[in-house]
């Protein structure tokens, strides 16, 4: 109950504060790695929420162990999150690969940087998934300067990690965060 009423909420926000989505991932894309960039604020969660909802999505959503605990950890679970031990090695790949094969409406979405701060590289633990699991990438932003959810085509990794992540960073370099990670400034 509670859920549904916060998803509603963050829907109404986005509204309000003027978001929209021009084009939206494919409803016809059962299985997917989604992946959404920049990550440099706590607002990019309302802002996902209400855009998963808009785009029908069907995923589950990827984060730290450490924020799921009271009081919001029900509230998380219930959205769809999965809780990820990120200090200890795990095989994360091969389960989430097992999870992709038993179920075909199967779905994650991630912050490939791991964390709100600058990082110079990127967490790949989502590439070896959809490789792994020989799924499509689905690429996401939220640009703050035009208030919009940015989507690419999914595409299937080529298995050349550089190459991929080249082609990746330049459809993200496009798209302009809450926080500009090379300094304080904030829209």
């Amino acid at each position: 109950m509670i859920s549904r009423l916060f998803v509603w909420l963050c829907v109404r926000w986005f509204y309000w504060a003027g978001w929209q989505i021009p084009k939206a991932v494919p409803r016809t894309l059962r299985q997917y790695v989604l992946v959404v960039v920049p990550h440099t604020s706590n607002v990019d969660f309302f802002v996902g929420i209400a855009a998963r909802k808009l785009m029908h999505l069907n995923c589950v959503f990827l984060a730290k162990k450490e924020l799921f605990r009271f009081p919001v950890k029900r509230l998380l679970l219930n959205l769809g999150g999965y809780p990820v031990n990120r200090s200890k090695k795990t095989s994360m790949v091969d389960y989430m690969a097992s999870i992709y094969a038993a179920d075909p409406d199967f779905a994650i979405c991630v912050a490939p940087e791991g964390t709100r701060s600058k990082v110079e590289d990127w967490k790949t633990g989502f590439y070896h998934i959809a490789l792994a699991a020989k799924v499509p990438i689905t690429m996401v932003g939220f640009d703050y300067e035009r208030k919009w959810i940015v989507c690419a085509e999914p595409f299937i990794p080529s298995g050349d990690l550089e190459s991929d992540l080249t082609l990746m960073h330049s459809f993200f370099d496009k798209i302009v965060p809450k926080v500009a990670k090379n300094s304080n400034y904030q829209r």
